[in-house]
C-alpha cells in the first residue's frame, strides 16, 4: 500500500457529471478496493504504476484551497466527490471532508455528497448547516458475502443503509445511487423496498465494462459465479437490449412505488 501526502494547487474544479457545476476530490486513489471502479482511469492523468485501490495521495492542503469569500460558488452544485470517495478510510486519520466543509458552508453552494461509506454521519451536523444539501451512498450488493468480495474495504450495505437513515432523520435530502447494477445479481427492487421510507430519491447506474475494469471483472466473474460469465458476455459483447428491457423495469417499478427516481444509463 502507498500513501503519501501531497499538496494540491486547486481543489474546487469544474464537473463534467451531468447537472452538477463543480466537484471537489480531496483524495487521489480510492482504498475501498472496488474491482468495478470507473474512476480507474485517473491513472493516466496521476503518474501512478499501483494497483488501482493500493495507492493514495491525501491533498492535505485540501481545506485552506477553499477560497474565504466568493460569490462563485453559492447557488452552484459542488459534488463530492467524483473520482474518489471523501469518506474512505483514510478519512477518519485526516478529518480532509470535515474542514472542506466547515470552509464550504459561508460559499453557500448547492451540495451533493455521495460515499460508500457510514462515516457520513459524523459530519450531519455539519450537513445540516448548508441550506441545499443532498447526501447518500452507492449500493450495488445487498448479499454481504459477494459485496464484501467486490467492495473490500467499504462498508457493509446495512450500515450505509443505517446512514441514509439517520441522514433523513437529520432533515437532509437523501438519495440511494443504486450502481453498478450487475446484471443477475443486484436486487435493485429490494433495495428499494428496504430504504423507500427514507430515502428521497433512487438513482441508477449500469456496471460499465471498459477497458480499465473489464479484466477485473471477468476474472471476478470466472472466480465466483462462473454460472454467470456466458450471460455477461451476451449482455456486453453482442447487440441485445438488456439495458433497455431493465431501464423499462425500474421506470415501471418506481412509478408504481411512487418514489423519486433518474437512470444515468450508458455513462
Amino acid at each position: 500500500m502507498n500513501i503519501k501526502e501531497i499538496k494540491a494547487k486547486s481543489i474546487i474544479t469544474k464537473s463534467g457529471l451531468p447537472g452538477s457545476d463543480f466537484t471537489i476530490n480531496p483524495y487521489v486513489g480510492c482504498l475501498h478496493s472496488c474491482i468495478y471502479c470507473y474512476a480507474k482511469f485517473m491513472k493516466k492523468f496521476t503518474n501512478h504504476h499501483e494497483v488501482w485501490g493500493k495507492f493514495l495521495d491525501i491533498k492535505v492542503n485540501a481545506p485552506e484551497l477553499i477560497p474565504k469569500k466568493t460569490d462563485k460558488y453559492a447557488g452552484k452544485s459542488i459534488v463530492i466527490s467524483s473520482v474518489t470517495d471523501p469518506y474512505q478510510p483514510a478519512e477518519r486519520k485526516y478529518k480532509l471532508m470535515r474542514r472542506i466543509l466547515v470552509n464550504l458552508v459561508p460559499l453557500k453552494p448547492d451540495l451533493c455528497v455521495i460515499t460508500k461509506s457510514d462515516l457520513i454521519i459524523r459530519d450531519i451536523g455539519l450537513l445540516k448547516e448548508f441550506e441545499n444539501c443532498t447526501a447518500g451512498v452507492s449500493l450495488s450488493l445487498l448479499d454481504e458475502d459477494i459485496r464484501k468480495d467486490v467492495e473490500p474495504l467499504a462498508s457493509s450495505a446495512q450500515k450505509r443503509i443505517n446512514a441514509v437513515k439517520e441522514l433523513k432523520k437529520a432533515g437532509i435530502n437523501t438519495f440511494i445511487f443504486i450502481s453498478p447494477i450487475f446484471p443477475e445479481l443486484t436486487d435493485w427492487k429490494e433495495i428499494i423496498n428496504k430504504t423507500a421510507d427514507f430515502t428521497d430519491e433512487f438513482w441508477f447506474e449500469n456496471l460499465n465494462v471498459r477497458a480499465t475494469n473489464r479484466s477485473d471483472i471477468w476474472m471476478w466473474l470466472k472466480r465466483r459465479r462462473p454460472d454467470l460469465s456466458e450471460r455477461y458476455r451476451a449482455i456486453y459483447f453482442t447487440k441485445n437490449n438488456y439495458w433497455d428491457w431493465i431501464e423499462g423495469e425500474i421506470r415501471t417499478f418506481c412509478r408504481r412505488k411512487g418514489v423519486n427516481y433518474s437512470i444515468f444509463f450508458h455513462n
